[in-house]
């Protein structure tokens, strides 16, 4: 090779030199910032790929924090409904131990001021129960419906399609509930006493044998919230029995102790109480009696028929939105809607037996009054109080927190998929600087050795 005063292998060297810093600048870069992709040129593809992975990401984060806050908010409500429930079990006490006359008239009062205390206390749970400025049982998350004619009463919506704010619901009713009942043949002209066994629970009555039929349907009458069993005028001289409610599981048992016999006063038992049969929106609908649920078009909710409504014919119910929607997915397939109707004391119990604001001094059934459904609104009051907890708890076990498994199994994916794209394995990193430092120092050491070529032309001129 020819000895000149422009060295190629100086400049190979040196493109050398300047491709290896480079490189070691790209690695540094990404073991600085964790990162692959620093830039579109890093990997293109790649860019493309991790910005869809991370606007999956970034709206799962987003679910994520939406299904927490649900949790909370209803959280909130059970929390709430609980210590309803609790006051109500105490009422349900100071109810049952005043029925009759085991306590006096002080006694009764005493007890009467304790109702009112743990109604006003009901309400103000109701009235306080709030998350994030919302109502959460005051009725302001209730679904609304409307309806006219009589037809039907307590009517409430647990679900309804999120899409739709605006649902007619048309009934149709096949044929009516009817209670258990049975009559005398006469009414009893000696002593006789009977225990009586309803639903509710036993009691006994002792007629006395100047009882006319007139005092011995008062007797039966004045305990039927213990049994849940009335009396009327019968046929002739007799007396009609019949379950205060309806349906299929209504039975009345009579258990004669002592007497009867030849007025026809004998032990029976019969069970021939029926539940409505009826459709809502042509699907089947369930019927406890007149109490009717039903679950159709992603609307689900109950009501009860009124003596009108109960026989066979059809009628609407409008549903005009309202609810609590929740977003439970990432877009807006997954809403949900739920209502939240209030459950404040005058909206406890059920027309036709009454309310539970209605047990307060003052009221229709206040304890030293004439009304004898106390025990029964009660109970009413207590099996709403636990449906609207029940209903609380299946939507936050069954919706609420499945999907923040399934969104939390969708984070873990996604972060792994992101990492695959995005995170730098440092080993690999660290391995490639100390290659392009060997290199680097190789190039160097290389570039002295090409430079010496300049110096043999100066030592040649000086000879």
């Amino acid at each position: 090779m020819a000895i000149t005063v422009t060295n190629t292998n100086t400049l190979t060297l040196l493109n050398i030199i300047n491709r290896t810093s480079a490189l070691q600048s790209d690695t540094l870069t990404r073991m600085s910032t964790g990162k692959k992709i620093n830039a579109g040129k890093d990997n293109p593809a790649g860019l493309i790929a991790l910005k869809a992975l991370d606007a999956d990401y970034i709206a799962t984060n987003a679910a994520l924090d939406n299904n927490q806050r649900t949790n909370a908010m209803l959280s909130k409500a059970d929390a709430d409904l609980t210590e309803v429930s609790n006051l109500l079990s105490q009422i349900e006490t100071l109810v049952a131990s005043s029925v009759g006359d085991q306590l006096s008239d002080s006694e009764k009062a005493a007890n009467q001021a304790q109702i009112d205390s743990a109604i006003e206390s009901i309400d103000r749970i109701i009235r306080t129960s709030k998350f994030n400025g919302k109502g959460l049982l005051n009725g302001q998350l209730a679904i609304q419906t409307s309806h006219t004619g009589g037809k039907a009463e307590d009517i409430r919506l647990y679900t309804r399609n999120p899409g739709s704010t605006s649902t007619t619901l048309t009934v149709n009713v096949t044929s009516a509930s009817s209670a258990a009942m049975f009559s005398t043949t006469n009414s009893a002209t000696g002593a006789v006493q009977l225990t009586i066994t309803g639903k509710l629970g036993s009691a006994t009555v002792d007629l006395a044998a100047s009882d006319d039929r007139s005092a011995e349907i008062t007797k039966i009458n004045a305990v039927k919230a213990l049994t849940g069993v009335s009396a009327t005028t019968g046929t002739g001289n007799g007396i009609k029995f019949a379950t205060t409610e309806k349906g299929s599981d209504e039975f009345i048992t009579i258990d004669i102790i002592s007497g009867g016999g030849s007025d026809g006063w004998v032990d029976q038992t019969v069970q021939n109480g029926a539940d409505a049969v009826l459709t809502v929106n042509g699907q089947s609908a369930a019927a406890d009696g007149n109490k009717v649920t039903f679950n159709t078009n992603g609307i689900s909710g109950s009501f009860t028929l009124t003596s009108t409504g109960d026989a066979a014919g059809s009628f609407t119910i409008s549903v005009s939105g309202g609810g609590a929607t929740f977003q439970l997915g990432t877009d807006a397939s997954t809403r949900s809607t739920i209502g939240l109707s209030s459950l404040f004391s005058n909206n406890l119990g059920k027309q036709g037996t009454g309310y539970l604001n209605e047990l307060k001094s003052g009221g229709a059934q206040q304890l030293l009054g004439s009304g004898t459904n106390q025990l029964q609104i009660v109970k009413e009051a207590m099996q709403m109080v636990a449906e609207a907890q029940g209903r609380i708890g299946g939507f936050q076990k069954y919706q609420v927190q499945t999907a923040i498994n399934s969104l939390q199994a969708t984070q873990k994916s996604l972060a792994d998929a992101k990492s695959v794209i995005e995170d730098v394995d440092y080993a690999t990193e660290t391995a490639e600087l100390n290659r392009q430092s060997v290199l680097m120092q190789s190039a160097i050491s290389l570039l002295g050795l090409a430079n010496q070529q300049s110096s043999l032309v100066l030592s040649l001129l000086g000879r």
